[in-house]
């Protein structure tokens, strides 16, 4: 039987990855939210997890406003990193799981949970005009 033995959170904007990306985390605007991340990186290098459960917001990467799961579960081999809109980041590849993504859906469905499962992710080309406003959504009958 699996123990869940700690959780780390983050507020996040894909403005934090290109930050780092472009060695601005010293600026003063980013130094507060940066400095606030030592301990957790300290604690994180003493407590090396077997497996990650990773949860996060898309930012439009890979879905769009055609298809918006509510819940999705990757079940892939690996995942790729996703452009955010500021070109795809340089980061490793994160492997998957699908043994443990296949035995997490399987109860989360016994148990009546909507869940979408993806063994495929790919990343959309991104763009800031890529979704639509409120507005346009609004004239075409769709809710906001």
């Amino acid at each position: 039987m699996a123990r869940i033995t700690h959780g780390l959170t983050t507020s996040h904007i894909p403005a934090v990855g290109a930050t780092i990306d472009h060695g601005k985390t010293q600026e003063p605007y980013w130094k507060p939210l940066f400095d606030g991340y030592e301990w957790t990186k300290a604690w994180a290098k003493e407590n090396v997890p077997d497996v990650v459960i990773l949860v996060y917001n898309d930012h439009a990467s890979a879905f769009t406003p055609a298809l918006v799961p509510t819940f999705a579960l990757g079940c892939a081999d690996e995942f790729p990193p996703a452009d955010e809109g500021y070109g795809p980041r340089p980061v490793p590849v994160v492997p998957g799981r699908p043994d443990l993504a296949a035995h997490l859906a399987e109860g989360l469905i016994l148990d009546e949970f909507d869940l979408t499962l993806m063994y495929e992710i790919r990343s959309t080309t991104a763009s800031p005009c890529r979704c639509r406003s409120s507005t346009a959504s609004r004239r075409r009958g769709r809710p906001r």
